[in-house]
């Protein structure tokens, strides 16, 4: 539960540095002018490719997840905003490293939750590149087996984190009442422990303008 309220309360204090944009954003007719879509409230889901590493090792999976966030416009060129993420790697995606003893170190790594502040350049009034940067937590298990197949240690934990990212956006129906986007990120996760996660994704969602 303690991870969740942090990640909430992030996400609330990337809501607050966002402020100053969705205020401009509503108080002048300059952003509105320029036929972006990139305002308000977005839902996105998520699929796409989840490497976890550990112990110098690694292993690809395939993931799935959603977003929900907010964005407003400064002038007519930038987008700022905040946003909250959960992603799950099926059921689970684990490395098994051999130690030199005989010793196996299995580490497993579950959902992460995310917040997030993203800012973006608008190269057309559809067309959006933009980067990240915020908080994850990630649910994990570790446990070492000796060579008859016997537990050593085992331990199942939450590890909190850094995230950092980009990628682009397109808006394809931008003059419906819900606009419809699509996008492709890049993210990088990095935990305490030595452990981290990249995720390649596709997103498809809607906005609520």
């Amino acid at each position: 539960m303690k991870f969740k309220i942090i990640t909430l309360a992030a996400l609330a204090a990337a809501g607050f540095a966002a402020q100053p944009a969705l205020a401009q954003d509503t108080a002048g007719d300059e952003v509105a002018a320029n036929g972006t879509s990139f305002r308000g409230i977005r839902l996105e889901g998520n699929v796409g490719g989840d490497r976890f590493q550990s112990q110098g090792n690694h292993n690809d999976k395939f993931g799935f997840g959603g977003t929900v966030g907010f964005d407003g416009t400064i002038g007519n060129k930038i987008v700022i905003g905040a946003e909250g993420s959960f992603w799950k790697p099926g059921s689970g995606n684990e490395n098994s490293t051999l130690l030199g003893n005989g010793n196996v170190v299995n580490h497993k790594a579950f959902e992460e939750w995310g917040a997030a502040v993203r800012a973006g350049y608008l190269v057309t009034p559809q067309f959006l590149v933009f980067g990240k940067a915020g908080y994850v937590n990630g649910e994990q298990r570790k446990s070492i087996e000796g060579p008859a197949g016997n537990t050593l240690v085992y331990d199942h934990y939450r590890a909190d984190g850094y995230q950092v990212g980009g990628g682009v956006e397109y808006t394809v129906l931008p003059a419906a009442r819900t606009p419809v986007y699509v996008n492709a990120q890049y993210v990088y996760s990095n935990y305490h422990g030595d452990t981290s996660r990249q995720r390649v994704m596709a997103g498809v969602g809607i906005r609520f303008k």
